[in-house]
């Protein structure tokens, strides 16, 4: 049984708690005796240090992914950071007009694409394979003379599957055309160097790395900045593309993330993988239930589950135990998951399918107390569908 007033956390690809470091951090830019300036305003002490710490949080964003401060462009999150990519990318267009992107993209890639097919911009939709991959082949058959740029995630949101970036990204630059990707749900959970990646532009989040909501980032190499047009105006800020007061405290959090991750990483990593392997192995002796993507090269941190047996959200789970039945961004939509449909499921496996995510402050106890849960439902489900 659950401890009482215990949550028993479970999403983490849609948010993660900001880890306590990150919070003390935060506090410390608030109030009259904290680092409350303005960034922008060098001529008085207050305003030197919050550039000071705005800069330091650059630095430590900079450092888990190997690029240059300079190229580190602050953001509102992953969704703003993809739209000044994908729309500031199209705004300076010429000749090279065509995107690529496939059909396992966030919303905030995908809805931004449709946004530019309407102005004209030709899309290709990669398809997936049946294990949710998207291959340097796919992309190789789909690039054409006037491809300039193609955008895909580096770890999906649903599935947790792997894209192979490294072979992706050389096609893409043979071909002359740039390479951006979302990492949101890459950063802090697997290794990324951009430049020994060979991306472009690269998209990311605090809120999912143990920082705040509010505040991201968007990698900006410094050898294609001149080919990114800003979509925020009003003041020049961030090397001229984006414009708008930094709000020092968030920075200052995402940094402190950022550096808790390159610390932590490996280790985070390992004690997740077994427990999800704990998971795992319990869930998938019950009547019914598959893992989607199994054969896939993926990170541990996210599973994807179909349970193979008609109703069985109508049998609840308790509300303890945090879980998501699709990606926050289909949620919100209240239709089925895109990324399913495209990997094969029809709309009703889609509907019967629970994405589990694992993170930092998950605990053996927790993940018994979830197998638990699901043991006791699907056995009530399978009893109610052989009657």
């Amino acid at each position: 049984m659950s401890d009482a007033g215990h949550l028993h956390y479970f999403d983490y690809a849609a948010t993660t708690p900001a880890d306590p470091s990150v919070i003390e951090s935060m506090f410390g830019c608030l109030g009259m005796t904290g680092a409350f300036g303005n960034p922008a305003s060098s001529s008085h002490a207050a305003g030197q240090r919050a550039r000071q710490l705005v800069e330091r949080g650059r630095q430590q964003v900079a450092a888990l992914i190997g690029a240059f401060p300079d190229e580190i462009v602050w953001t509102s999150g992953a969704t703003e950071s993809n739209n000044l990519a994908l729309k500031g990318y199209a705004d300076n267009a010429s000749a090279r007009r065509h995107l690529i992107t496939s059909q396992l993209e966030h919303k905030a890639v995908l809805d931004t694409m449709a946004s530019l097919e309407k102005r004209g911009m030709p899309v290709s939709y990669l398809r997936p394979s049946e294990n949710g991959e998207i291959t340097v082949e796919a992309v190789a058959a789909s690039l054409r003379e006037d491809t300039g740029l193609v955008s895909l995630m580096l770890v999906n949101n649903e599935l947790g599957t792997l894209t192979d970036i490294a072979a992706i990204s050389r096609v893409v630059h043979e071909a002359g055309a740039l390479l951006h990707v979302d990492a949101a749900q890459a950063l802090g959970k697997t290794p990324i160097d951009v430049r020994a990646l060979g991306i472009d532009l690269m998209s990311m989040s605090a809120h999912k790395v143990y920082g705040p909501k509010g505040i991201g980032a968007l990698y900006v190499s410094r050898e294609v900045c001149e080919r990114i047009a800003p979509q925020m105006h009003g003041g020049g800020h961030e090397r001229g593309l984006r414009s708008g007061t930094l709000p020092t405290h968030q920075i200052v959090g995402m940094g402190t993330a950022c550096e808790i991750a390159q610390d932590q990483m490996q280790a985070d990593s390992e004690r997740i993988a077994k427990l999800s392997a704990r998971l795992l192995e319990r869930v998938l002796r019950l009547e019914g239930v598959k893992h989607n993507a199994a054969a896939a090269r993926r990170i541990p941190h996210t599973l994807s589950l179909t349970i193979d047996l008609p109703g069985f959200f109508t049998f609840m789970l308790p509300g303890d135990l945090a879980v998501s039945s699709t990606s926050a961004c289909n949620s919100a939509a209240g239709t089925p998951s895109h990324v399913l449909t495209a990997i094969g499921l029809g709309q009703d496996a889609a509907s019967r399918t629970i994405r589990i995510s694992i993170g930092r402050y998950t605990t053996e106890d927790d993940v018994d107390y979830a197998v638990g849960c699901f043991e006791q439902v699907v056995s009530e489900c399978a009893q109610e569908c052989r009657r």
